[in-house]
């Protein structure tokens, strides 16, 4: 027996579920189908879980500054426990809530593993799903007029430090810990890596960070990415650029301990445990890819700007095609895949209006070009660049690190690219992604009344600088 719909949706993560959701707003019968519990990485193994265990880190560290405010408190105790309990109430509750939206849109979700067929009874065209039941039931048969993949990505690894979930962790691995480490190399200092090496050192944990490119953070601008080594350096955080980890170095005993090369030198770096974070691989294996002319590229599903596949009714979306693995931008590319289907005629997504964040401490955030990429495109640039310690909000909250970084066109005087370091801007940053979108110019945003005392001010003051207006600085 099948089953039809108008769209089944493989994985049920941030993309997959909020592209059921819009399907079914515009009338779409829809099922989706989650090998292991709706919301995905995002929700129990990414975003969510490591932002509060970040928060966490956050109250410690205050706690423990607390004299600096005029707050006596004798003594701090950190309860990693109730640390790690506290992360999974408040994934339990937001998996809960996914759980009633697909009630409340009528969604179908089959738990299990999906699998695109070719033609068959069922079908003349590959996307029929044949669904293994998590329960061991028969499996499912579901035919759909159109399939959009959302199977996302899961941590990569690097040949010789494969994660054993015990002394060489992933990021997923990290999240599970029931105790701190008393030490840790972290293989790799992007996004996740950084995040990590903030947390572990905010906790009390001695942190090292190697990393290959010749700085942290190397798709950020490089402004950026010199102040986070230079205030995680400050807080304690060893981190070694430009080196090249020797996976056949590596031995475990007590502890765990691995060499690399760096200016033509090798060099040797223990650590009780080491977390390996080099980014993340699409997971197309096993989904019926085969069963399809559908084409993978560098590893990653290949779409056009709609998110179809050379299967035109099969789309992708999110990690699984690669770019900008975040979850607002799954979430947003569903969306355009399910309004295409629904013949919405939606917009192709514009990738330079995508803000990014780093939730580290401090916090860093960036939309559109970085001053480098504005250069290499042949822009004639003008830039402004504000300190948070000039600003009277910063100063109340104690983090007057960092800085609001604007790049403009000098031809055009359109904002090119916002680059954010210091306290809050991962909650600041929307308004330098509006003003994007707007295609606003730093006049525009300068003349934009921002009330005081707030950080937000450090916005409006950049925006003056491009123009050397601004005034508390």
């Amino acid at each position: 027996m099948a089953t039809e719909y108008d769209l089944v949706i493989l994985g049920g993560g941030t993309g997959g579920y909020v592209a059921a959701i819009r399907a079914s707003q515009l009338g779409l019968k829809t099922a989706v189908v989650e090998k292991r519990k709706l919301g995905g990485t995002c929700l129990h193994k990414g975003c969510i879980p490591s932002k509060a265990l970040l928060r966490s880190a956050e109250v410690y560290r205050t706690a423990k500054q607390a004299e600096e405010f005029g707050v006596n408190v004798p003594e701090v105790e950190l309860q990693f426990s109730k640390v790690q309990s506290r992360k999974q109430k408040i994934v339990d509750q937001l998996y809960n809530g996914v759980k009633h939206l697909m009630k409340k849109g009528k969604i179908d979700v089959y738990e299990g593993i999906g699998r695109i067929l070719g033609p068959s009874i069922f079908s003349p065209m590959p996307g029929t799903v044949s669904v293994e039941m998590a329960s061991g039931a028969e499996n499912e048969m579901l035919v759909p007029k159109n399939v959009i993949i959302a199977t996302g990505s899961r941590p990569r690894s690097l040949p010789g430090l494969e994660p054993d979930g015990e002394n060489i962790l992933s990021s997923d691995d990290a999240l599970e810990l029931e105790h701190l480490p008393a030490s840790i190399v972290i293989v790799g200092g992007g996004v996740i890596g950084i995040e990590w090496a903030s947390m572990l050192n905010d906790f009390g944990v001695d942190v090292t960070v190697v990393e290959y490119a010749g700085r942290i953070l190397p798709t950020e601008d490089a402004d950026i990415s010199r102040e986070m080594q230079t205030r995680l350096a400050k807080k304690g955080i060893t981190i070694i650029t430009g080196a090249k980890v020797l996976p056949d170095s590596l031995e475990k005993g007590k502890t765990i301990s691995i060499q690399a090369e760096k200016d033509g030198e090798t060099h040797t770096y223990s650590a009780e445990k080491m977390l390996i974070s080099v980014g993340r691989q699409a997971n197309v294996e096993g989904i019926g890819l085969e069963n399809t002319d559908i084409q993978i590229e560098n590893g990653f599903i290949a779409t056009n700007s709609m998110y179809q596949t050379k299967e035109s009714h099969i789309y992708a979306i999110g990690d699984v095609i690669g770019g900008l693995q975040l979850a607002h931008v799954a979430s947003h590319e569903g969306m355009t895949a399910v309004e295409h289907i629904a013949d919405q005629h939606p917009h192709s997504m514009d990738y330079s209006l995508v803000p990014k964040c780093i939730y580290s401490s401090p916090e860093a955030a960036s939309v559109g070009l970085t001053e480098e990429e504005a250069k290499a495109e042949g822009r004639n640039i003008k830039v402004g660049k504000f300190p948070f310690q000039a600003i009277g909000k910063a100063l109340v909250y104690g983090e007057t690190d960092g800085f609001v970084k604007i790049v403009a066109d000098q031809d055009s005087d359109d904002i090119l690219g916002v680059h954010m370091i210091g306290p809050h801007v991962t909650d600041m940053i929307s308004e330098a992604g509006l003003a994007k979108v707007l295609d606003a110019t730093p006049w525009e945003v300068g003349q934009t009344i921002h009330p005081h005392p707030t950080l937000s001010e450090a916005i409006g003051e950049a925006a003056l600088a491009v123009d050397g207006k601004a005034i508390h600085f």
